[in-house]
């Protein structure tokens, strides 16, 4: 699966970790020790988003690209 979907990294110092959200997918955020580990864990977080909205019956946005508030 091709996901095109925005990624906000950043250091979280409360949760020790690196923080990946997709501010397009409510909710879907992972974390990881590295950027690199983040990254994959929200990759794979993402496509368990689309796939549960998919059984849900649930509207999956269109990725929009890089945004402005960002």
């Amino acid at each position: 699966m091709t996901l095109r979907y925005e990624i906000v990294l950043y250091w979280s110092e409360p949760d020790g970790a690196f923080i990946a959200e997709v501010p397009e997918l409510p909710g879907c955020a992972a974390d990881g020790a590295t950027y690199q580990e983040a990254i994959q864990n929200v990759e794979t977080i993402m496509e368990e988003w689309i796939e549960t909205a998919r059984e849900l019956g649930r509207p999956i946005p269109e990725p929009k690209g890089r945004l402005m508030f960002a």
